[in-house]
């Protein structure tokens, strides 16, 4: 088969016309029983999604270090070699059509900007008490010789390897959709080494795949936020049933915020990615500087800067062996604590989340990108917003880390959930009426970048769906999979929290892990084995 054809077949009337019935029936109806299934067999179901995602662990824990690994490894090649790294993603004479401070916006808002509100704080903390070095023997928890290694292990899972997961899966398929006119869509990108055998079965589980994950990798993520969101609303204005009597957020705060950005979302959706989208990630953007621009001036701004330092230049140094390390499970100490840090707690967790995101961000990447080189792709979509998350974690949480130390939080940060510490933070610069402002600043932020994430999932998943058809679809689709998306998380969180949201990702991760994997395949095939065979195959524009 031909590198320029891919024929998908689409309905021509109906409610369906200029969809696939095979893959968007199919989608709806797994999510319809996994709705079902969490809501009428709640206890068990979280009981049996936490089971799987133990078992996950353990059995592809080494799979999930050493694939982000290769994602990473193959941005990195693409980019810094001189043949590839010139390849423009589109036509000779296509030319970018977001300004590079939009193109940045809406990559960091759809890729990390939730998470990055609930654990530039939490995170660091979290390894301030224990990491694989105090594990280790090598430093002491809660102590200043432990710091740096904080943000070590935190930068190794929200800075390069979370983004090559992002990077990989947009670039290939902006490369093959945009270069050789295929459709926008996860099975386009495997059309070197699959061919024609994707217009049928094959190609329809891969799509239906890239939907599932996107719907359980944006529920976890929407998850946290709508957590910490919920305890951002309690804090500015004390209602009492949005927090429980252990001071996290209840069930009924978490729903009802649920619902509120959820609702909001779908009519961002209605109004597509140059228009709700574009205004409300350049929105996300500023109000992200002002909250960083607060800890610069009013946070621990000298540790955080000496966090940001020699916490950047460890991270990097031992960059190799923080992403190609596995420790497998085992008896005794240290091996068993450090399974049960890797494999239950973060790396492995982090690795399957971004995985299970991946489809979503990437296909949204790719979609802002055309008319892009590679290498000014690798370095949006991989090198700044890698940087922007380093400072932010040094500043914000280089604060809290820093108040912990001097005595000035007297373990306030540390003993909160992991929802509130960000406003633990604040309550120790800040009181009165200006403390006030500021947390419902966080929440404004919290509900802009909810929003965005929802909103440009749903896009994505009519996208897949259309068998790649960029232009926007019925208000009806848009309702549709927005009520889905909400129904998944409501019913997950009911069925078992946090935990159990966690644990559904994994359904989808592990696969869509392999078809990530042939993604960096066919465009190594493409780009270096082939071109070097046919100097002329890649077209640079």
């Amino acid at each position: 088969m031909s590198m320029t054809e891919l024929e998908i077949v689409r309905s021509t009337s109906g409610f369906y016309d200029g969809f696939n019935k095979i893959v968007t029936i199919s989608s709806k109806l797994i999510v319809a029983t996994l709705v079902i299934w969490a809501a009428v067999f709640s206890t068990d179901a979280g009981a049996i999604l936490e089971n799987i995602k133990i078992r996950s662990f353990a059995s592809f824990g080494a799979w999930y270090i050493y694939v982000a690994a290769f994602y990473l490894l193959v941005c990195i090649v693409l980019a810094v070699y001189p043949k590839t790294g010139t390849v423009k993603l589109g036509k000779a004479d296509d030319i970018p059509e977001f300004s590079r401070f939009s193109w940045v916006s809406m990559m960091f808002g759809a890729g990390i900007g939730i998470g990055m509100l609930t654990f530039a704080t939490a995170e660091p903390i979290s390894h301030f008490v224990n990491n694989p070095d105090t594990i280790r023997g090598f430093s002491q928890p809660e102590s200043e010789g432990n710091v740096i290694n904080a943000f070590k292990w935190s930068f190794l899972h929200w800075g390069l390897g979370a983004w090559g997961c992002y990077s990989l899966s947009g670039m290939a398929m902006a490369f093959f959709s945009f270069k050789y006119d295929l459709p926008l869509t996860t099975r386009s990108s495997l059309t070197p080494l699959f061919g024609r055998y994707l217009k049928g079965g094959l190609g329809h589980f891969v799509d239906i795949t890239a939907v599932i994950a996107t719907v359980l990798g944006v529920a976890v993520t929407i998850g946290f936020g709508v957590s910490q969101f919920a305890a951002g609303v309690y804090e500015v204005s004390g209602i009492n049933w949005l927090i429980t009597d252990e001071g996290t957020p209840s069930n009924a705060g978490m729903i009802s915020a649920l619902i509120i950005i959820m609702l909001a979302s779908t009519l961002s959706a209605m109004s597509g990615v140059g228009k709700g989208i574009k205004w409300l990630s350049n929105l996300n953007m500023v109000l992200s500087f002002a909250l960083l621009t607060f800890f610069l001036i009013f946070g621990a701004t000298a540790a955080a800067a000496h966090s940001l330092l020699f916490g950047l230049t460890d991270y990097i140094v031992n960059l190799p062996s923080l992403i190609f390390t596995y420790w497998a499970p085992a008896q005794g100490e240290p091996a068993e604590s450090l399974y049960q840090w890797q494999s239950l707690s973060w790396s492995v967790f982090y690795w399957a989340w971004w995985i299970a995101f991946a489809p979503f961000v990437g296909l949204f990447l790719a979609r802002i990108s055309r008319g892009r080189s590679i290498r000014e792709y690798v370095m949006g979509s991989l090198i700044v917003p890698s940087l922007l998350c380093f400072i932010w974690f040094t500043f914000v949480g280089g604060t809290a880390i820093e108040f912990e130390l001097n005595g000035a939080a007297m373990g306030s940060i540390i003993g909160t959930s992991q929802e509130s510490q960000l406003f633990a933070t604040l309550k120790i610069i800040l009181s009165g009426p200006a403390l006030t402002l500021m947390i419902a600043m966080v929440v404004v932020l919290l509900l802009t970048y909810l929003v965005t994430t929802a909103d440009s999932a749903v896009l994505v998943i009519n996208t897949i769906n259309s068998g790649g058809d960029e232009s926007q679809k019925g208000r009806f689709h848009i309702i549709i999979w927005g009520v889905a998306l909400t129904l998944v998380i409501a019913m997950l969180l009911l069925a078992g929290g946090m935990e159990a949201l966690r644990a559904s990702m994994f359904v989808a991760a592990l696969p869509f892990s392999l078809i990530m994997a042939l993604m960096g395949v066919s465009l190594l095939k493409v780009l270096v084995f082939d071109g070097v065979k046919n100097r002329d195959f890649v077209d640079r524009g």
